[in-house]
């Protein structure tokens, strides 16, 4: 495993006056990471998953907490309530096989949608992709998910059809 990348902590201030620190994910975040899904809606969880989460299991929240900061990466968007942090979004990517590609996913606090910690994510992300050295950055979405498929194109993903699923599509990003 990699050491913590602190040089990616960073602290922001939202156009609506909120303070956030975007930062890698910890192992010891594990119960933050199980609150947050906790909190999300069943269709948030079922966009970000593609499946019907109800609980997230110990199995899971281990995969999402325990990355090696170099094939698998997440960042987390925290903000502060007196002395608790409360995660609001979370962004990863994962290296696919081929070593040179990677998958990536995101989830958004449904009270934090529209509040910039998206963008912010994806581009604390798509830097820690390319300082990685992969040369693509790609992710399933649902067909008709239009708010996330709006959003990756703002950020330059191309929409690709699965003609052998028509539930999901495709985005892809050159980096």
């Amino acid at each position: 495993m990699a050491e913590y990348p602190a040089h990616l902590v960073r602290e922001h201030r939202l156009f609506d006056g909120r303070s956030v620190t975007l930062r890698p994910i910890r192992a010891e975040d594990a119960p933050l990471v199980r609150e947050f899904l906790n909190e999300r809606s069943g269709e948030s969880k079922y966009m970000r998953f593609q499946k019907w989460v109800h609980a997230p299991s110990d199995k899971l929240i281990h995969f999402l907490t325990d990355v090696d900061y170099d094939r698998h990466m997440a960042l987390v968007c925290a903000a502060r309530h007196g002395d608790r942090e409360e995660i609001v979004g979370e962004a990863r990517y994962v290296a696919n096989p081929d070593g040179g590609t990677c998958e990536l996913g995101i989830v958004i606090a449904d009270a934090w949608h529209k509040s910039g910690i998206a963008g912010l994510l994806m581009e604390g992300l798509i830097q820690a992709a390319r300082a990685r050295r992969f040369a693509t950055m790609e992710g399933l979405v649902l067909a008709g998910n239009a708010e996330m498929l709006r959003f990756v194109r703002v950020l330059g993903f191309e929409v690709h059809a699965i003609p052998e699923d028509t539930r999901t599509v495709r985005i892809v990003k050159k980096l």
